[in-house]
């Protein structure tokens, strides 16, 4: 469940309901409270429900499967097979069967089930990717939307992306094309129009880099590229590509980029980051439209986000122990709290029901300390830095608060830990609409 109420406080007590907005990069949860595990994944859509399959990092990497008709609210099916270290699972359906395709040992894995849910087993022996009989590290999947072929997509060791035709009786068939002008891996496409947009990442291991797009005006035409699709200090915003998906709405068509933004040996802590894309077939652009909270409705494609947002600067709020003021280049007003042990900001409006409180800090290394919050002096029972514990950084980090009716609310975000640790603390933003 992407941004549920998982921070919905009543006093002390806490709960998980439905949820409201996608965040990128926070801790999702499915309808039975759990983490959602189901990474290096993608969505597969059956009629006006959506599948959503992935490697648990939890459970030996084995394929799990989530359902929903929102894009928000996850029901687990848990396990799809009892195989384990199958990297990157996806699904397709190149005939009456349900296939899914994942990376063992180097090699392609099919799996086939004659349902959507459960029953996967193994088909066959793993195999190489013809033409060259090449080994690869990362499975991606497309199906062109014009006439239903399925193609596979893999990042071959010999820093070669390819796209091979999976045939009608589920074998990979043979290669379409190909990107060989550099060092790629975690490929993903996806087809508007009559142009073919290629999403792929650079070899950096489990940190992230800028992550690239190519185009190509055929299946088998050249690909151009690579361009950028947000910008390069971003790091794709923190995330490596897994996956494009398509709304095709009554109203628009959104162009959903999904994203893992992995621990730092992709485990299972572990989040995701999805976002829409802005795309341009005539100037032939993909970027990356970052949103701290989102939602596309599934049945009229129209993307939204929360709306009057009101700001405190941290340079205005009541600062105690090692605190000092300083310039701060990145932040909105300039300047920041730097090694603020607590930062009190007062006269905070609340409107009496749940609102997102988006905190805008960083710390400067999760492992010496822990960030806390205090909601009217009550503290939240999360360790905030728990969301700064990735290869990467995240600047901001959207909970779900109750704030009294009024400007008489006191929001507190504190430190405690070693002598080393530092909580650099930018602002919050409250959001009226949850």
């Amino acid at each position: 469940m992407l941004a549920s109420r998982l921070f919905h406080f009543l006093g002390t007590a806490s709960a998980v309901f439905a949820a409201s907005w996608i965040v990128p990069g926070a801790v999702w949860k499915d309808t039975a409270g759990n983490t959602i595990d189901a990474h290096g994944g993608m969505i597969y859509q059956r009629g006006t429900t959506f599948y959503w399959i992935g490697q648990s990092a939890s459970n030996s990497v084995t394929p799990y499967l989530y359902e929903s008709t929102d894009l928000l609210n996850w029901t687990p099916h848990g396990a799809q097979a009892s195989i384990q270290w199958l990297w990157r699972p996806k699904i397709a359906k190149p005939n009456g069967s349900f296939w899914i395709y994942g990376q063992v040992d180097r090699l392609v894995q099919p799996l086939v089930s004659t349902q959507m849910v459960g029953g996967y087993k193994t088909k066959g022996a793993a195999v190489s990717i013809p033409p060259n009989s090449y080994t690869y590290s990362d499975t991606g999947m497309f199906m062109d939307p014009d006439n239903s072929q399925w193609y596979l997509m893999t990042s071959a060791d010999h820093n070669t992306v390819q796209v091979n035709e999976i045939l009608s009786d589920g074998t990979i068939g043979g290669r379409k094309n190909y990107i060989s002008s550099g060092a790629y891996e975690a490929p993903g496409m996806f087809k508007v129009g009559s142009t073919y947009f290629a999403i792929v990442s650079g070899k950096t291991g489990w940190r992230s880099n800028p992550n690239k797009m190519f185009w190509a005006d055929g299946i088998s035409g050249e690909f151009h590229g690579p361009y950028d699709i947000a910008p390069v200090a971003e790091n794709t915003y923190n995330s490596q590509n897994t996956f494009e998906l398509t709304i095709k709405g009554s109203s628009t068509t959104t162009y959903i980029y999904m994203g893992d933004s992995w621990d730092s040996k992709g485990g299972p802590s572990s989040t995701y980051i999805w976002l829409p894309m802005a795309v341009s077939t005539s100037a032939h652009t993909v970027q990356l439209q970052y949103h701290s909270m989102w939602k596309v409705d599934t049945k009229t494609g129209v993307v939204s986000w929360p709306s009057s947002k009101k700001r405190y600067e941290a340079e205005d709020a009541v600062i105690t122990g090692r605190a000092a003021i300083t310039n701060c280049h990145g932040c909105i007003s300039k300047r920041s709290v730097h090694r603020g042990n607590q930062v009190t900001f007062h006269n905070v409006t609340g409107t009496g029901s749940p609102q997102w409180v988006t905190l805008h800090y960083t710390v400067n290394s999760p492992e010496a300390g822990s960030a806390h919050i205090k909601v009217n002096g009550q503290e939240v029972p999360t360790n905030i830095s728990d969301f700064n514990s990735r290869a990467g950084y995240h600047k901001a980090v959207p909970i779900e608060l109750n704030l009294a009716a009024g400007d008489i609310n006191t929001i507190t975000i504190g430190a405690v830990g070693s002598q080393d640790f530092e909580l650099h603390v930018d602002g919050i933003e409250i959001f009226e609409d949850a």
